[in-house]
């Protein structure tokens, strides 16, 4: 280390695949140590700074994103990080399976406040890896050393620059290394705290209430004498969930029906909770049963009980940990969820009603304290479910910790980045500096066959002609995502932003309902040419 300078390792030195696990991690801790001098030296418009994006969704999944074309759709969710080309020194390099189509880099860069797109555009790497299988974007690119230095030798100075991933595994380690960059994200080595079962035992630990279950469970026998000893304990539970360690979005949770069950204790009671279990609800329809059980078998999972009351409701809180160990409460929303059994993550309200916003905060709060103290770095959510009592007031459940950025993340950045406004948690409001309140909501599930008929060009023609745009001078409109799967798979996410709840939802659903609309325009044929 020279000054602030990092001097860039010896050419002799050995290859990444050379290297033990251990020494892999010895490696990562040096980088890692790195960066408290990369984040004191943001914002100070050092003409050497740069950033990394790496969206790899490295996660196991009940089922996967499906094609290729998901996978870049996906990939794609995070380019409101271009945002960050407002700073008018900073470089990005922003690497994809796939290019990126030249008209949708343009329609984020006119995003842009205050900046001239060009100029943004001239700072801009991007860096496609040209395949388009459904693997995560790491392992194309450790596949592929020679793209891998290409990318290194555009980042002008290593001291003053990190890597962005979506979500941290080994794999996403060894793409810092083979880059000589630190990561802003959670040490791959704390990802058991982010499992079911391993968020499930921290809860408990740090005192923050949680559904009554059992955790690390790894076969149906095991589910079923966890099941006997909930209903031994609460005779009246009805039903209960099942979750893989690693499920995404509710994919890996199935529902337990209870109900006409046996006395708790009774003779016949173990064989019919086995009846009930083998015909659990899957949330994932495409996953067949002894598939998920395999999986269950192969990484574990939890069962707990499942949470109903006449209200409820499935908030989430977004914190992050920074360089020094500062926890810093980022965000609420309400989650809008759907599927099977209404499981699966659809899309979000910012910020969460303010009734039990500051409620679940209290809760994330501590669970972040604790994830400070193991060394976690950036972004996290815990969700919650809060049920309404008979007095009014609200009672919560911590029910999962997500160590990484998750589906609340693209649209809050968008917001505070198009805004530059803040999250007060005293009064559960988003601020922005003229003062003003900010809502949204969004999704990454507005779906239909109709929208295969469009492609992104048209999608930017409805913008135009329909006032579907973000408005900077009132800081209130629409910004789309995901625009790349809108043809091969009919879906398309969206984040409607207004000054009030009532007219970020207003926004929403008129958005949604012209984009169908003209979407089924585009099958009316037209007259043949004489």
């Amino acid at each position: 280390m020279t000054g602030d300078l990092w001097t860039p390792p010896d050419e002799a030195a050995p290859g990444l695949s050379a290297l033990t696990e251990d020494e892999r991690y010895r490696h990562f801790d040096q980088l890692q140590a790195r960066m408290a001098g990369v984040w004191e030296s943001m914002r100070l418009n050092h003409d050497d700074e740069s950033v990394v994006v790496v969206p790899s969704i490295s996660l196991d999944r009940t089922e996967t994103t499906g094609t290729g074309t998901m996978m870049q759709a996906y990939e794609e969710r995070f380019l409101f990080l271009l945002v960050l080309l407002r700073q008018p020194r900073l470089r990005m390099v922003y690497v994809t399976s796939m290019p990126i189509a030249p008209e949708i880099v343009e329609y984020y860069l006119a995003l842009l406040p205050g900046v001239i797109p060009s100029h943004a555009r001239a700072r801009l790497s991007l860096v496609p890896v040209h395949d388009a299988s459904p693997i995560s974007l790491s392992e194309k690119l450790l596949a592929r050393p020679r793209l891998l230095r290409r990318i290194a030798k555009l980042i002008p100075n290593t001291a003053r620059s990190h890597l962005i991933p979506y979500n941290t595994t080994e794999l996403e380690r060894d793409v810092a290394l083979s880059l000589g960059i630190p990561m802003y994200a959670a040490d791959p080595r704390l990802e058991p705290l982010g499992s079911k079962s391993g968020c499930r035992r921290m809860f408990a630990e740090v005192g923050v209430p949680h559904p009554l279950g059992a955790e690390n469970l790894r076969s149906l026998d095991e589910i079923a004498d966890a099941v006997l000893a909930m209903r031994a304990e609460r005779p009246t539970m009805d039903s209960a969930i099942v979750k893989l360690n690693e499920g995404v979005s509710g994919e890996g949770n199935a529902v337990v029906r209870l109900k006409g069950l046996p006395a708790a204790g009774a003779p016949t009671e173990r064989d019919e909770v086995m009846k009930r279990l083998r015909e659990m609800e899957l949330e994932s329809e495409k996953t067949p049963f002894d598939v998920y059980i395999a999986k269950f078998a192969e990484n574990g999972g939890i069962v707990e009980e499942r949470i109903v009351g006449e209200e409820l409701q499935s908030p989430s809180v977004q914190l992050r940990v920074v360089p020094g160990g500062e926890v810093e409460l980022l965000s609420t929303h309400d989650q809008l969820l759907g599927g099977a059994s209404g499981q699966r993550y659809l899309g979000c309200v910012f910020p969460a009603a303010p009734e039990y916003a500051r409620l679940i905060s209290e809760h994330a709060a501590t669970i972040g304290r604790r994830l400070a103290t193991e060394g976690a770095l950036g972004r996290f959510a815990v969700d919650f479910v809060v049920v309404r009592g008979a007095d009014g007031g609200w009672t919560p459940y911590a029910i999962e910790l997500n160590l990484r950025k998750g589906g609340t993340t693209h649209p809050f950045l968008t917001l505070q980045f198009l805004t530059d406004g803040r999250y007060d948690p005293r009064t559960a409001l988003f601020i922005t500096p003229r003062g003003h309140e900010k809502h949204l909501v969004a999704t990454d599930h507005l779906e239909s066959e109709l929208l295969k008929g469009l492609v992104p060009a048209d999608i930017f023609d409805i913008v135009a002609r329909n006032g579907l745009h973000f408005d900077q001078s009132r800081q209130v409109g629409v910004v789309f995502h995901m625009i790349s799967c809108l043809t091969e798979k009919g879906r398309l996410g969206l984040t409607a932003v207004g000054d009030t709840p009532a007219e970020a939802d207003r926004r929403y659903r008129d958005a949604s309902r012209i984009v169908l609309a003209e979407a089924e325009q585009a099958f009316v044929e037209h007259p043949l040419p004489v």
